[in-house]
């Protein structure tokens, strides 16, 4: 079984995208982290490493997506609450970032997201441990 999660993300600017995150509140693992790569810790056993696109490049014989132009992956994570989803929206908003879509409340699942400054899209997920999912469709 894995122990870890590392979401590879080609940056253009390490700096600024360390800045962003950090206006949210997140913090990263200096052991992993030099001027060419950053650790950015999502949580327990999670992190983003923010790759400048040189060294990302070295992974991956493929072109790089413009992640302002084509969707590469849409990342979830999942949140405590409504209150915290809407909190890092705010923030991600007010860093810079933009909210590719309104919020969507499900009953049982409440979403929204925004993209950081490079155009990658985190998708924020609260699901109410109380509540019923409605039936499938048993068609």
């Amino acid at each position: 079984m894995h122990k870890q999660i590392y979401v590879n993300l080609a940056v253009d600017n390490l700096e600024r995208s360390k800045a962003f995150f950090s206006a949210l509140g997140l913090s990263f693992e200096p052991r992993f982290s030099n001027e060419r790569a950053a650790s950015l810790i999502l949580g327990e056993n999670l992190y983003a490493m923010l790759l400048v696109k040189d060294m990302f490049k070295t992974f991956t014989h493929k072109l790089l997506a413009d992640p302002k132009e084509s969707t590469e992956v849409l990342l979830c994570l999942s949140c405590e609450s409504r209150e915290e989803v809407d909190a890092l929206v705010a923030k991600a908003l007010a860093a810079g970032g933009s909210a590719p879509r309104a919020p969507q409340d499900h009953g049982f699942m409440y979403g929204h997201g925004f993209e950081d400054l490079d155009g990658h899209i985190r998708e924020l997920v609260y699901m109410d441990p109380n509540a019923q999912p409605p039936a499938a469709d048993q068609g």
